[in-house]
C-alpha cells in the first residue's frame, strides 16, 4: 500500500513538473532536455567511433594548413578501418590522410590522462628507442614517432610543460586516429564554459520573453447574478 501510494505521489508531482509553467520549471525543462540530446550523440559517436573522446578539438597551429585551430575532429579506434599508417607507409602505398602520406593519431602524451591529447601525424614506428633529438630516454622502448605538420621537430625528445620529455608513442597510448575534421565546430569545446554560460542565458532570456507573451487569465466575476427562472 505504501509503495502504491509512493508511485502515485511520484507521478503527481513528476506531472506537475511536466505541465507547470513556472519559467525556473521551464528553463530546469529546457536544461535537462538539452543535456539528453548531448548525452545521447555522444553515446552514438562512441558506440559508432569505438572510442573514447570520439570527438577532440584542434587547440593549437600545430597542423596547420592541414587542421586549423578550432576544427572538430572525428575519431576512431586505431584499429578500425585498418591499423594505423605510418607516414613511410603511407609514402610506401601512395596513400594520403589529411593533405599528407599516414595517419593522424590522437594520443596521451607518456600515458598521461591529465592532460588534453595531442593530435599529432605519426611518422614512424621504431622497435627500441635510446636518444632521439639530442634527449637519450632513462627507460627505451618502442612506439610511434610522431609530428606536427607545421612543427620542424618531432615530439619525442622535446619538454611537454607538466609531463617532462615526451617518449616514443606505445600502443596503449594511443586513443585513436583522426577519420575525418569539421571547421569550426571545435571552438564551443575550446571554450566550453562560456559556451555554457551563453546558452543558459538565452534561454533564461527565452523563457522570461515567452512568459511575457502568455495573456493573462480574465479574473472571475465577483458575485455573480442569479439567472431568472
Amino acid at each position: 500500500m505504501q509503495e502504491t501510494d509512493f508511485s502515485s505521489r511520484a507521478r503527481s508531482a513528476l506531472q506537475r513538473y511536466r505541465e507547470s509553467s513556472h519559467w525556473a520549471v521551464a528553463l530546469s525543462r529546457e536544461i535537462l532536455w538539452l543535456v539528453a540530446v548531448v548525452g545521447g550523440i555522444a553515446l552514438a559517436l562512441f558506440l559508432a567511433c569505438g572510442t573514447w573522446p570520439a570527438v577532440v578539438a584542434v587547440e593549437s597551429e600545430s597542423m596547420v594548413p592541414h587542421m586549423q585551430v578550432g576544427d572538430l575532429v572525428v575519431v576512431v579506434a586505431k584499429d578500425r578501418f585498418g591499423q594505423v599508417h605510418t607516414f613511410s607507409d603511407g609514402a610506401a602505398a601512395g596513400s594520403e590522410k589529411f593533405g599528407m602520406y599516414g595517419d593522424v593519431i590522437v594520443y596521451r602524451p607518456n600515458g598521461a590522462g591529465n592532460v588534453h591529447p595531442i593530435i599529432h601525424r605519426a611518422m614512424r614506428f621504431e622497435e627500441n628507442v635510446q636518444s632521439f633529438q639530442n634527449h637519450v630516454f632513462p627507460d627505451p622502448h618502442g612506439g610511434y614517432l610522431t609530428r606536427g605538420d607545421h612543427n620542424l621537430l618531432y615530439d619525442q625528445g622535446t619538454y611537454y610543460p607538466g609531463i617532462g620529455y615526451l617518449e616514443p608513442v606505445k600502443e596503449e597510448w594511443v586513443v585513436g586516429k583522426a577519420l575525418l575534421s569539421v571547421p569550426l565546430l571545435g571552438y564551443p569545446t575550446l571554450h566550453y564554459l562560456e559556451f555554457a554560460i551563453v546558452v543558459i542565458v538565452v534561454m533564461i532570456l527565452y523563457e522570461a520573453w515567452s512568459g511575457t507573451k502568455q495573456e493573462p487569465a480574465a479574473p472571475a466575476e465577483k458575485n455573480p447574478r442569479r439567472k431568472k427562472r
